[in-house]
């Protein structure tokens, strides 16, 4: 499960994935410094996680995590192979999800590759760009199954008729996101970029970390009408406080008034975007957060821990993270009865602490 950095060139993708990820990609002042996908992987802060590792006095504690992957800048034409296009598309389709940052700052020392800061313009060329990509795929698409068609197989014209309803959706300037699911056309609609969840990123300054800026603004109101999340961070500042001690940073973020920066906002909310959620195992050895795909089963669960959990599961036993904080440990949870034994089909809901019963 990983979640592209997207963008045009200079926008300050490479600069958020290394402040993310600590990977140290190279990010300098001229397009295509991302020639390859560079990897990296997130941790995801969770005071929940903390919390059940101090009242078991855990040895040990491993959050989860969230793996994104820093692609070349885009460019117009890219759909047509222009700059680093083919690669570029390429590597977004291998991606589960995509981090569209955008430029929302000023400085005169980072050229823009179109010459001045216009974050909807910016957005745009991209989304263009990716649609157009889309739509050559549907085209070729369409163009096979419509051949196929005149043989009078019902599946093939169902498809043909869907493939045309999706076409004339693209041409209008909308991403395949909002096209209605269709078993029809389940196999393409996963293949197309646009398809994709998307969250934009709009990078400020410093100063407008807190407040954002006219041109944030423009970003989240984009997203809002594409019915997309947004989060708000600053790259610079990302960088300079990643090489700080904590003490100094929380000094720093304090005179310009914050709590936190948007890093933590931006791993959680790509998370979210990946539809994943939570559980967790708490003791004196490990507290560790685990990761499971939203409406996961409690069997299902347990093979994310480890395969013979799946394959010789009996029973979980669950409670709120909350509770078990609450009640100071995991026994004493048990005690006051806020422990509960569930089936293979339970749900998990994210802030589960599980104890897995199996049998191999």
């Amino acid at each position: 499960m990983k979640v592209g950095i997207v963008g045009l060139p200079n926008v300050g993708k490479s600069t958020v994935f290394n402040s993310l990820t600590r990977a140290g990609a190279e990010a300098r002042n001229y397009p295509f410094t991302t020639m390859d996908p560079n990897l990296g992987v997130a941790v995801l802060a969770d005071a929940r996680l903390d919390a059940l590792a101090e009242v078991s006095v855990s040895a040990k504690k491993t959050p989860a995590t969230v793996d994104f992957v820093d692609i070349a800048g885009l460019v117009r034409g890219a759909s047509r192979g222009e700059g680093l296009g083919n690669q570029f598309l390429g590597n977004i389709r291998e991606c589960d999800a995509v981090a569209h940052v955008v430029r929302c700052f000023e400085d005169e020392n980072v050229a823009h590759v179109h010459g001045g800061v216009d974050p909807v313009g910016d957005a745009e060329t991209v989304n263009t760009e990716l649609l157009l990509a889309d739509l050559g795929t549907v085209e070729r698409r369409l163009e096979r199954t419509s051949k196929a068609a005149k043989s009078g197989d019902p599946k093939l014209k169902a498809e043909t008729a869907g493939l045309e309803k999706l076409r004339d959706h693209l041409s209008e300037g909308k991403p395949a996101r909002s096209f209605p699911r269709s078993d029809a056309l389940a196999e393409i609609l996963r293949s197309l970029i646009t398809a994709k969840p998307t969250l934009y990123v709009a990078n400020v300054d410093e100063e407008s970390v807190a407040e954002g800026n006219r041109y944030s603004a423009e970003v989240e109101e984009l997203a809002a009408e594409e019915g997309a999340e947004a989060v708000r961070l600053s790259a610079r500042l990302e960088s300079e406080v990643a090489e700080l001690p904590e003490d100094e940073t929380r000094e720093y973020l304090a005179l310009l008034g914050l709590d936190h920066t948007g890093f933590d906002d931006f791993v959680r909310a790509a998370y979210s975007l990946l539809g994943l959620i939570t559980f967790f195992t708490t003791g004196e050895k490990e507290s560790r957060a685990w990761t499971v795909r939203k409406g996961s089963t409690a069997r299902e669960a347990a093979g994310s821990i480890h395969t013979d959990m799946q394959r010789g599961f009996i029973a979980a036993e669950v409670g709120d993270w909350e509770d078990v904080v609450a009640a100071g440990s995991w026994s004493k949870a048990k005690e006051i009865a806020k422990i509960r034994l569930e089936g293979r089909d339970y749900l998990v809901e994210d802030g589960d602490t599980m104890l897995i019963r199996f049998n191999v």
